[in-house]
């Protein structure tokens, strides 16, 4: 009845509000560890040892980090209020997910995580290519963009309708297949850690002795890195194939790459560590 209208409304007000005050925490929570992890890591504990694989010469300065990590929280704002409307939909039978995760058996729970990661990376690219349009650039992606030299907290540094478009994925997903909860924690950790690892400065991933990427299919930092410094190359969040594909990958990726993984490892961290230096190595 029409009189109803309100009070329906009001209901799915205040199970938004309940369900947004409860997913806030997890979705802060999920960048903070992650950002701050990477930090300390790369900054901190393992800033001598891992010097030689800093991709640029200057750092992020601490203005930059600060605003990246408040507009970050800001993103996980957006991120909190994309997951409770899609618990509303869930509850309504219109999304689907599920709490046990081997309902389906544990192969369709890892078909799950794989096809979310492949299909995610995806929707990144094109939706990343298309906030590169002059057109949406301003509005949706310059945010991002102005962490010229990316940190760690760069990573959900977005504009709020980048934030958004982000946010609109899993529930996408959740309308056309069964999805468990855990599989979608399993890829939402995978997303942030990846995220954070592309932003933080530092070439973490292993190389040939060539200097080629061992794992090539994956973006690595320096992949990411290059986006930042030339905005016009290199879309990719997890895999390179799409660049590669659409050729929109950096010329000189590869020598990039090689030149950070080619520099050597501080010798009297790695002794302090009680690891043998590069030298002594060479020498058996």
């Amino acid at each position: 009845m029409p009189h109803d209208h309100p009070a329906l409304a009001d209901g799915a007000l205040v199970a938004a509000s309940h369900w947004f005050v409860h997913i806030l925490p997890f979705e802060a929570t999920r960048y903070l560890v992650a950002a701050l992890g990477v930090y300390f890591v790369v900054s901190i504990a393992g800033a001598r040892l891992l010097a030689g694989r800093k991709i640029r010469t200057a750092r992020p300065g601490r203005r930059q980090m600060a605003v990246e990590f408040l507009v970050s929280l800001r993103t996980a704002a957006v991120f909190a209020l994309s997951g409770a409307v899609s618990m509303l939909g869930w509850e309504a039978g219109i999304l689907k997910s599920y709490d046990d995760p081997a309902r389906y058996g544990w192969g369709y729970f890892w078909l799950t995580v794989g096809v979310l990661v492949v299909a995610h990376d995806a929707w990144f690219y094109w939706t990343h290519r298309l906030m590169h349009d002059p057109r949406l650039f301003r509005r949706l992606h310059r945010r991002h963009h102005r962490s010229v030299n990316p940190s760690p907290f760069t990573a959900y540094s977005f504009d709020i309708g980048e934030a958004a478009i982000h946010a609109a994925f899993m529930p996408l997903m959740l309308l056309i297949a069964p999805i468990s909860q855990l599989a979608i924690l399993v890829f939402l950790t995978h997303m942030i850690v990846r995220n954070v690892i592309g932003h933080s400065g530092y070439e973490l991933f292993p190389a040939r002795r060539n200097g080629r990427p061992v794992f090539d299919f994956l973006t690595s930092v320096t992949h990411h890195d290059l986006h930042h410094a030339q905005a016009g190359w290199n879309y990719g969040l997890y895999f390179t194939w799409w660049d590669r594909l659409m050729g929109t990958e950096h010329p000189l990726y590869h020598e990039k790459f090689a030149a950070a993984v080619r520099r050597p490892l501080d010798g009297s961290a790695v002794q302090a560590m009680g690891l043998a230096p590069l030298s002594a190595t060479k020498a058996r």
